[in-house]
């Protein structure tokens, strides 16, 4: 499929700008799916060429949180296995239900989510903070979320990062760190299988998704670099930020 270089000038600030949302508190693609489609690609390749740039730019913000020791690997490796299960399923369930309805308990569910970053504490506990060790039912709690976030994103999609990262805080009562660390697991790990699904089925525009995943990983880097000065302080009003604009997604959606 031909592309052009306005299309680019369209679709590169916006990468850019989904990158550093994404790195701080997840979310991002509700920024870098849609730059895409508005610069002309149909839904299928906008999706999969997404994912190349989404994939680059994640391996930095990855690659960030292992050097910072944010990564928990016995919770990642579970948590990536039981993502991956519920995204199949949710996927699966998708091909029976209209989105529809999940988009009406979106309307319900954002203002309250919302909420709940706006009085929880959750979010504020920092790396330092946390003394415990991680038990089995830390394991049990971070498996339950993998699986149900992966449906989620095999069935709709939007939000999951924020979502997972949110439960991983709030449910697990990890730090606002390695929960975000473990995210960013599971998010490169099924990034690149819907990757390798589009490439298999000729869905993806490959040179402009690399160009566009170079200011994916600018993004990310900065936004990576802000998460590590500034810890969960900057997570909140990133988070608040998404939730605003998956809000005005659905009620567009709904509407048009």
């Amino acid at each position: 499929m031909e592309w052009t270089f306005s299309q680019l000038l369209i679709i590169c600030p916006l990468i850019f700008i989904g990158g550093i949302i994404d790195a701080i508190g997840g979310g991002g693609g509700l920024i870098t799916l849609p730059a895409f489609m508005i610069a002309g690609l149909p839904v299928h390749f906008a999706i999969g060429t997404n994912k190349v740039s989404s994939s680059m730019g994640t391996s930095i913000t990855l690659t960030k949180f292992i050097l910072n020791g944010y990564i928990n690997l016995k919770l990642s490796i579970l948590g990536t296995i039981f993502a991956v299960l519920g995204s199949s399923l949710g996927a699966n369930t998708a091909l029976l239900i209209s989105d529809y309805v999940f988009k009406i308990l979106m309307l319900a569910i954002l203002p309250v989510t919302a909420w709940y970053v706006f009085k929880s504490q959750d979010l504020l506990r920092e790396e330092r903070e946390i003394t415990a060790e991680i038990t089995l039912k830390t394991d049990i709690i971070c498996a339950l979320v993998a699986f149900f976030m992966g449906f989620y994103d095999g069935f709709y999609g939007p939000g999951a990062g924020t979502f997972m990262l949110l439960l991983m805080a709030g449910a697990a009562k990890l730090s606002v760190q390695k929960a975000n660390g473990i995210t960013k697991v599971i998010n490169f790990t099924t990034n690149i299988a819907a990757l390798t699904v589009y490439l298999m089925n000729g869905k993806v525009i490959l040179p402009l998704g690399i160009i566009a995943g170079i200011f994916s990983i600018a993004g990310n880097y900065m936004g990576a670099r802000f998460f590590e000065k500034g810890g969960a302080k900057t997570v909140r009003p990133v988070i608040m930020i998404v939730l605003s604009l998956f809000f005005v997604r659905v009620v567009y959606d709904l509407l048009f």
